[in-house]
């Protein structure tokens, strides 16, 4: 009786799988690595922005006027027991009083500086502010005539950065020309800026009312902000950059954006925004209104090479399978070492477009990278299969995989639709040329 020859194929089919699979886990796990990576060069672009910014000035946000007066405030004596002829203290608080109308127009001049490889977006601006205070109405706030200290009232306004300031500010309070100061005597409102002390009547001024302007010429970094403290605030600001990003609470009611500069028109009402015109101490928070522009660059490198490496395990997986089912149709035996070098071969592509996309447009080090990768992978596939047509299989099939992930990457809102139609139209190929293979019997003899 002749004795069966068993047949391992099947057997090492499936070990072969179960091998692949973990080398493509094992690389997904590596991208992690060149997330890292990413993050890694990022933050030394935060780095030098922050250096550059740190010699010509932060990013700005622009607040008030505010006129603020102190008042004497009776608070008991936690001490009574021991001074029981002094039951009460006297103590100096602040009443804040935010403009009727706040008009800014403002152009921003902005320019390039260079930390190394790594580019900053810094700005001159020159804003020109007018409005009006309404007299302070102290009986709203509850506080005695008798207890406001006229003399000592000012007139600040918040600038982040006071190193950007570059020439002196003068303040035009009525017919009254005053010099702005360094400093805040009070951080209620504020936290750093300007002011200077001003003469508000006292007694029953409730028809006068305070007209104020200044001029103001001041550096900053990447982003301007502007806090809508008017009960009616305007804010006009234009500038010689195409690529704006409009932030915070509030987005322009016009604007007009060309390929070399914009134009935005801001108007708030006191309304839109949850303080009142007057309170006392430190009672609201102001910064949560800010509104303003942003000078984007226009590319984000870093960005978009993370939106790249999270494609990564579709290219690695898909690569992997195309040349497994070439090992399998074509009866090929590729060693799984074969397989760690081509996948070892795609995560080097993620490095390149890093490391040249810092040195030249994005698009352009996707290509490069693009094709050094598929050249590389191609000749190593001429040396494992030894046929011109398996080896432009391999290259084609690379060539349109890395080519649609760039499509994504450009597709911002529509790439996860792109995406999932792209891995449908996949996965239906691989079912349709993978529907006659005999798994069960693949590698047997035939009778």
């Amino acid at each position: 009786m002749e004795t069966p020859v068993k047949n391992n194929s099947g057997e090492r089919l499936a070990l072969k799988s179960i091998i692949i699979t973990s080398l493509v886990l094992v690389l997904w796990a590596a991208t992690f690595l060149i997330q890292s990576l990413i993050d890694e060069r990022q933050n030394r672009q935060v780095e030098a922005i922050n250096e550059v910014s740190s010699k010509w000035g932060h990013r700005q946000t622009i607040s008030g006027p505010v006129l603020t007066v102190p008042y004497i405030e009776y608070e008991k004596n936690p001490d009574a027991y021991k001074e029981p002829n002094n039951p009460y203290l006297k103590v100096l608080k602040y009443a804040h009083f935010l403009p009727e109308r706040l008009n800014v127009e403002g152009k921003l001049y902005p320019e390039k500086r260079y930390r190394g490889i790594y580019e900053v977006v810094v700005y001159n601006s020159s804003l020109n502010a007018k409005g009006k205070f309404s007299s302070p109405d102290f009986a709203a706030l509850n506080i005695p005539k008798e207890n406001i200290v006229y003399d000592d009232a000012f007139v600040s306004v918040g600038i982040n950065d006071l190193r950007g300031i570059e020439e002196e500010i003068s303040l035009q309070w009525n017919s009254e020309k005053k010099s702005m100061n360094p400093g805040i005597a009070s951080n209620d409102v504020l936290g750093s800026g300007i002011s200077t002390p001003i003469k508000i009547a006292a007694g029953d001024t409730t028809k006068s009312s305070y007209d104020f302007s200044f001029n103001m010429k001041l550096k900053g970094s990447e982003l301007m902000y502007f806090t809508p403290l008017g009960k009616e605030t305007d804010i006009k600001l234009s500038a010689g950059w195409g690529t704006p990003s409009f932030d915070g609470a509030f987005l322009p009611d016009t604007r007009t954006v060309s390929d070399t500069n914009f134009a935005a028109n801001w108007k708030v009402l006191h309304l839109n925004r949850n303080y009142p015109q007057s309170w006392k101490g430190s009672s609201y928070d102001i910064g949560s209104s800010a509104f303003g522009v942003n000078l984007l660059t226009p590319v984000d490198n870093y960005q978009k090479s993370t939106r790249s490496v999270k494609y990564a395990i579709m290219i690695i997986m898909l690569t992997f399978v195309v040349i497994f089912f070439i090992e399998i149709l074509n009866q090929r035996s590729i060693h799984p070492f074969q397989y760690i070098l081509i996948g070892l071969g795609l995560c080097i592509f993620y490095s390149l477009l890093i490391a040249v996309s810092e040195h030249t447009s994005f698009n352009f080090s996707y290509l490069i990278s693009g094709a050094a990768t598929v050249i590389l992978i191609s000749a190593y596939a001429k040396s494992v299969f030894k046929e011109n047509k398996l080896v432009a299989l391999v290259g084609g099939v690379l060539t349109i995989l890395h080519g649609y992930i760039f499509s994504l990457i450009q597709l911002e809102d529509y790439a996860l639709l792109m995406g999932s139609i792209g891995l449908f139209i996949v996965l239906a190929l691989m079912m349709y040329y993978s529907r006659k293979i005999d798994w069960y019997n693949l590698g047997k003899p035939k009778n």
